[in-house]
């Protein structure tokens, strides 16, 4: 069993959305001890409360509040009698802090050396990263902890699970599958960012086969080929992959709401209600 801490570091890193819960007062005999925590997301729970009931229907509050997707905080009070099954009779609060999603879909196409190239650095940024290519030689032995890889025969039909604003960026080995991702990243037309490695003329000739399918000049424009920044040359597999990442980064600092007041928990008002449910 991973303990609660290490599982919320590997998390914060990642970006996933989850809930810490602790219980933060006890009334008579109880399972666990007043500080006793767990952690909970979508699809697994770490740690211990106390099992039981008690802990079952604690998942389930959290897998409630992470429905409204973005940060919050609760606490519900939990009688531990004939109501949860369990024979301790005394009383357990419990705070759930929920902490949603954090940072950028990024949807990278193509296992190739550039995309190797942009791991380590992706890695180190706010950013889910999934991986896709079909060749799995072509996957290396270490996957850092916030990209998913994704093997796949049909990487078209991956774009599907692509959610509104993800970035895509197409690296791949084949031009005609470059061709196929670009085109069906514009039909979708709700993605932040549309990549593609290449040069001038693999630029020129996408654009013309785009037009030639009735794409709009409106549509064609979202379309960044090559991408990267101009400003950072160079053909090296590092340097492109650096030009790359430095617009995601540029792209997804200009879209992070700046003076944002961070969610706080408002202890005084928790303490009251955490006084007000041991005297019931």
């Amino acid at each position: 069993m991973k303990p609660w801490a290490d599982v919320i570091a590997q998390l914060q890193r990642t970006g996933e959305a989850y809930v810490l819960v602790t219980v933060i007062g006890t009334r008579g005999s109880s399972p666990r001890e007043t500080g006793s925590k767990m952690v909970v997301t979508t699809e697994h729970s770490f740690d211990t409360i106390g099992g039981g009931h008690l802990e079952y229907k604690a998942i389930a509050k959290a897998r409630e509040l992470m429905l409204k997707r973005q940060d919050c905080q609760h606490i519900e009070e939990y009688p531990l009698g004939a109501t949860l099954g369990q024979c301790c009779g005394g009383k357990v609060s419990v705070l759930f802090e929920y902490f949603a999603e954090r940072g950028k879909d990024v949807w990278l196409f193509g296992a190739g050396h550039v995309a190797k190239a942009m791991m380590p650095l992706l890695a180190e940024l706010p950013l889910r990263v999934h991986w896709v290519d079909s060749r799995a030689e072509q996957f290396p032995e270490y996957i850092p902890d916030n990209v998913e890889q994704c093997l796949t025969d049909d990487p078209v039909g991956e774009l599907r699970r692509a959610s509104a604003g993800s970035y895509m960026l197409v690296l791949t080995h084949n031009h005609q599958l470059d061709y196929e991702l670009t085109e069906a990243a514009l039909k979708r037309a709700d993605l932040g960012l549309i990549g593609v490695i290449g040069s001038d003329t693999k630029a020129l000739r996408f654009r013309q086969r785009l037009a030639h399918r009735e794409f709009s000049e409106a549509d064609i424009a979202n379309l960044i080929c090559p991408v990267g920044l101009a400003e950072v040359p160079g053909k090296r597999p590092m340097e492109v992959a650096i030009s790359i990442v430095g617009q995601l980064i540029s792209l997804y600092q200009a879209e992070t709401p700046r003076h944002v007041p961070q969610t706080a928990i408002d202890w005084s008002i928790l303490k009251q209600e955490l006084d007000m449910s041991l005297k019931d």
